[in-house]
């Protein structure tokens, strides 16, 4: 017997069918974007984790529920780790988290999403979930929607982690069209239309990555614009789509063209046969990438406080099978962070510093002296920019710059070198494109 015969054989737990019985009720294509992984999973709403925050709540006397351990009415620690935390209470660093996330921060952070997302409008999504950041929430969005041999589909300049993620560990296939058109100008719309209508009528996960990693590309508002007008034209055409809009770099925009808004705004009302999936979190947008705090949210035309509730279920019941709850401290700290009043001037500042990078990096990368070196990808927001190297390998240039000049940059593919101006300062810039520019030319000279 197959492994997805086993799978689909499993007897269903009668919260996963109640949930299920939700989706199909008011989203019955929604049911069909689930894995059959997807359609087991369910929140167990009686376990234990439900049992004490139900205890935490009404067992005024004494809490015999939860496994931390109290004292003085309070999480016991010790003091050699608290002195390394200031401005938070022992509530808020050593317990547990729910597996959904702490609620405040999920208010606060679907907040935040509304203010950024005025296309939303008043449509209805479900609630972010918290997840061990963007890593973590690709997983789990591939573990509810991904069966084996199942198709995604990509741009071919993006992040490794989907491979890994999605084909490595689910066994899903990932097919991939050019993301930008043959002259370099802007994203391949073209090129995204067809990869879609190609697969017309199917079920198809569609990942969206802007800003883009590698690239550092996002679409234009014409570009967005078209982008949402060929999904919703695929959807209506009898497609199942499950959008995936990861915006892991959102908000580091470094052009007036820029989309500044997420494509999920639309994406979430655009037609009851596409699920959109916002992936976000602070790691980027509050540059705290070592606290992993990320955020899964769903949209879906159509879609009602059950459905959503019963994905949010299923989410958080992947959480709690896996990692059961995300970092109490981390998310601690994130929602501090959003409550203060100079969070946004905070961060406004640190994207202006990139954006001057960014602006050095496209000077300095377009040069006519280095015309012979490489094309240059267009790049305007986030924390990378990527040239095509003429002549020689990426992975070449990458030792020769190591070995020769002490740069260290990222080759991927045959021809595509990634920069992370987002780690260079202004003044490192110039050397190092003279350096990459360097060791193309003695490559070259030696073949």
């Amino acid at each position: 017997m197959s492994s997805q015969s086993s799978v689909s054989s499993v007897a269903l737990n009668p919260l996963a069918e109640a949930a299920n019985a939700a989706i199909r009720t008011d989203c019955p294509a929604v049911l069909e974007m689930l894995s059959e992984r997807g359609k087991r999973f369910f929140f167990p709403a009686k376990g234990i984790l439900a049992q004490g925050a139900e205890a935490k709540q009404k067992a005024k006397t004494a809490n015999a529920t939860i496994g931390i351990a109290t004292e003085s009415g309070q999480p016991m620690h010790l003091q050699c780790v608290h002195q390394y935390y200031q401005g938070l209470t022992p509530n808020e660093i050593y317990e547990y988290a729910p597996s959904y996330g702490k609620p405040e921060l999920r208010q606060a952070w679907a907040k935040k999403q509304r203010e950024e997302t005025p296309s939303l409008g008043q449509s209805l999504t479900s609630l972010p979930v918290v997840t061990n950041a963007l890593t973590h929430g690709l997983a789990v969005v591939g573990d509810l929607f991904l069966d084996a041999g199942e198709e995604a589909l990509s741009s071919d300049l993006m992040w490794e982690n989907y491979n890994l993620s999605w084909e490595t560990r689910l066994g899903a296939r990932i097919s991939t069209y050019p993301f930008f058109d043959t002259r370099l100008t802007g994203f391949n719309l073209q090129a995204f239309t067809q990869a879609l209508f190609s697969r017309r009528g199917r079920k198809l996960v569609v990942a969206l990555n802007f800003p883009n990693n590698p690239s550092g590309y996002t679409p234009t508002r014409a570009e967005a614009g078209a982008i949402v007008n060929a999904l919703t034209a695929a959807a209506e055409a009898g497609s199942k789509l499950v959008v995936v809009c990861d915006d892991a770099y959102y908000g580091m925009f470094f052009d007036e063209q820029c989309e500044t808004e997420s494509l999920f705004g639309r994406l979430a009302q655009a037609h009851p046969n596409l699920l959109a999936i916002k992936i976000d979190g602070a790691t980027k947008e509050e540059f705290v990438w070592g606290l992993r705090v990320g955020f899964v949210t769903y949209g879906v035309k159509g879609g009602t406080k059950a459905v959503y509730d019963a994905l949010e279920q299923k989410t958080a019941g992947m959480i709690r099978a896996v990692i059961s709850n995300v970092s109490m401290p981390g998310q601690s700290i994130v929602y501090k962070a959003l409550q203060s009043p100079s969070f946004r001037a905070q961060q406004a500042e640190k994207v202006a510093l990139l954006r001057r990078r960014s602006a050095a990096t496209a000077v300095e990368c377009r040069k006519s002296e280095y015309a012979d070196c490489w094309d240059v990808y267009p790049f305007n927001s986030g924390y990378f920019m990527c040239l095509r190297v003429k002549g020689v390998t990426a992975e070449a240039v990458r030792q020769e710059l190591l070995e020769t000049h002490g740069v260290g940059v990222i080759a991927l593919g045959q021809t595509e070198v990634r920069v992370a101006f987002s780690c260079l300062t202004e003044a490192q810039i110039p050397g190092v494109f003279l350096a990459i520019a360097t060791a193309v030319r003695a490559l070259v000279a030696k073949k």
